[in-house]
């Protein structure tokens, strides 16, 4: 199954189509990546979080059909977002491949710094930021040895936030930090 970018009828299409899709799910499953929760990617998303003092942070490997946070930092009181369904979203593991801001920065292939999501149209009307109140959004692609991208280490805050450039700085390096911890398991055929 590939990623179909048709828009169903009525709703604009707000994440870009990715072609790599197809080849990133299999260097994923090669790799044993974005199938199950790693206790080491959950530890790397709480450093991330310290680092940034963001209260949510994610290592994020997206496929041909959903995103999925094999690293994961929440705060511990989370804020609850009522839907006028009067539901309750839930942060998990997995994600739409249209919710968020990831899938942009799979696509673009570059870290994408958003200190207000509401400043840019394109990004304002992301399901996210209803259901989940995600007002500020940092991430970097993790680009591996190959030229693929696996996915994003990310770190998004409820409030509005400028990140800036140390912001920008720590994201790259973090990303780039965690492609030289996969590569070197996928080298010596150990887990992470």
């Amino acid at each position: 199954m590939s990623y179909d970018p048709v828009r169903p009828a009525g709703r604009l299409l707000l994440t870009p189509e990715d072609k790599e899709a197809p080849a990133r799910a299999a260097r994923l499953h090669g790799l044993g990546l974005g199938e199950r929760p790693e206790p080491a990617l959950d530890a790397f998303a709480d450093r991330l979080a310290e680092l940034t003092g963001a209260p949510y942070a994610m290592v994020n490997f997206i496929d041909e059909n959903r995103q999925f946070f094999a690293g994961l930092h929440t705060p511990d009181a989370r804020p609850v977002v009522v839907r006028a369904d009067e539901t309750k979203p839930e942060l998990g593991r997995h994600l739409e491949r249209d919710h968020g801001f990831c899938p942009h920065v799979v696509v673009r292939r570059k870290a994408l710094v958003l200190e207000d999501v509401c400043d840019y149209p394109r990004f304002a009307g992301n399901p996210v930021v209803d259901e989940f109140g995600i007002r500020s959004y940092l991430g970097a692609p993790l680009i591996d040895r190959t030229g693929m991208v696996l996915g994003t280490v990310c770190v998004v805050d409820v409030e509005p936030r400028p990140w800036g450039r140390p912001g920008l700085e720590t994201i790259k390096s973090s990303a780039a930090q965690l492609v030289t911890r996969l590569e070197r398991m996928e080298a010596d055929g150990l887990p992470l």
